[in-house]
């Protein structure tokens, strides 16, 4: 599944990001988006772009484009 793909409050696992140039893979690793790492949806910006994420307490907007390329385990 990608992470576009979540609605607001759905919380995922990051299981990898692929099709990301390497300077955006780095932005994102820094910022605390890691393989295994639980991701939440807070919300979408009203025309669905970007996504506002909780990732390891830290609140974090990604543009769907990339959201595209990060593939998420679900959460029960």
């Amino acid at each position: 599944m990608k992470l576009s793909e979540l609605t607001a409050g759905q919380t995922a696992r990051v299981a990898k990001m692929s099709g990301l140039s390497n300077e955006v893979r780095k932005k994102l690793m820094v910022m605390g988006v890691l393989p295994n790492t639980p991701v939440t949806v807070i919300r979408r910006a009203p025309m669905g772009d970007p996504l506002q994420l909780e990732v390891r307490g830290v609140s974090l907007a990604v543009r769907e484009t990339i959201a595209n390329d990060i593939e998420v385990e679900l959460q029960q």
